[in-house]
């Protein structure tokens, strides 16, 4: 029996020391406080863009209050994410971990969740409608984001079918199921495809139709171009000089 008390002892001042001692021991003197004890509450591994800061968990995480974004700033300061529209938004984010994922090795350090720019808690933009600000609780649905306000920069329909981008594409794939290019012998590229910059200098009579071998107007993209790649040039093959 007192053998029994004694283990029971021990267990319990062991567990005294775990959940009392050594927080209160690293919240002081930071994670190198007490050796090892890292070991014991490591979720996973780092990516390979954070790998170097294994040994110090202070770079990110905060005592008792865990991963904290003014850490994440610390270090990307120096980042420029104003000049893309594409990442322009992260200027007003307010949690880096919503969407950016460490401890798994790399797998997933990006998990983009669209939902969470509605959330003012987490951040406040232009990625929200018109329609949806005046809401005191921003929608929860994909309805109420302005898909426009962070891809107009990348549209490869270059505005001819609006900033609609909901009305064909999902936040899951953008590729369209439905979605079936015209003939190869469609002759209404145009209403469509914007002809390149150097289609419309004297570029286009000097190089364009001299390999082509064509002296199509602009807007025949059909006479040079095919539709698997504009690179692959009729009667010539894999063309790639703009």
């Amino acid at each position: 029996m007192n053998s029994m008390r004694l283990l029971y002892a021990v267990y319990a001042l062991a567990l005294v020391l775990l959940v009392i001692v050594v927080p209160l021991m690293t919240h002081g003197g930071g994670s190198s406080a007490v050796k090892g004890w890292t070991a014991l509450v490591d979720p996973g591994p780092l990516s390979f863009q954070h790998a170097s800061l294994k040994a110090d968990c202070e770079t990110c995480h905060t005592p008792h209050k865990g991963a904290e974004p003014v850490k994440c700033i610390a270090c990307h300061v120096g980042t420029d994410f104003g000049t893309k529209a594409s990442t322009r938004f992260h200027a007003n984010a307010k949690q880096c971990t919503t969407c950016h994922v460490e401890h798994d090795g790399g797998a997933s350090l990006t998990r983009m969740d669209h939902l969470a720019l509605l959330d003012p808690k987490l951040w406040q933009g232009p990625t929200v409608t018109a329609d949806a600000r005046p809401m005191s609780t921003p929608s929860k649905t994909s309805n109420a984001l302005s898909c426009a306000s962070c891809h107009a920069a990348r549209d490869p329909h270059q505005g001819l079918f609006g900033k609609d981008c909901k009305s064909c594409h999902t936040l899951t794939d953008w590729k369209i199921a439905e979605f079936r290019h015209p003939s190869v012998n469609s002759r209404q590229c145009a209403e469509c495809h914007k002809a390149p910059p150097s289609h419309l200098m004297m570029h286009f009579e000097m190089v364009s139709q001299r390999v082509a071998k064509e002296r199509a107007s602009v807007n025949q993209c059909v006479a040079c171009h095919t539709t698997d790649s504009w690179n692959n040039i009729r009667k010539v093959g894999w063309y790639d000089h703009h």
